[in-house]
This record gives structure tokens, C-alpha cells and sequence, in this order.
């Protein structure tokens, strides 16, 4: 029997809440050129990430 759409959605959220966890952690080593590149990827990521951007300071 297949998974229901339901618990993809929520196994997709919670790995990306893993995800932003792991990318937050490395943050404040990150140089210019390294949070520009996690801006582009939190795009492709996610919806809502330019309010992650936002708040993040990326930009």
C-alpha cells in the first residue's frame, strides 16, 4: 500500500526544517560569495524562501 499524500507532505517538511537547521548552524562561517549561493538554494527550496533570506540577513 502506497503512503499517503499527507505523510509526504509531512515527511517533506520535516526534512526541510532539518535542512534549515543544518544550513543555520554553518551561517556565521559562511563568507559573501557562500551566502549568495545558499540564497539561490533556499529559492529553489522552499516557497517562503525569501522571508528565510529575510530573516537570515542573506541579503
Amino acid at each position: 500500500m502506497s503512503i499517503s499524500e499527507r505523510k509526504k507532505e509531512i515527511r517533506r517538511r520535516r526534512k526541510r526544517r532539518e535542512q534549515y537547521a543544518h544550513i543555520q548552524s554553518k551561517l556565521a562561517k559562511m563568507d559573501s560569495s557562500a551566502k549568495e549561493k545558499l540564497a539561490n538554494k533556499l529559492r529553489r527550496m522552499t516557497p517562503a524562501g525569501d522571508d528565510l533570506i529575510e530573516r537570515w540577513n542573506l541579503q
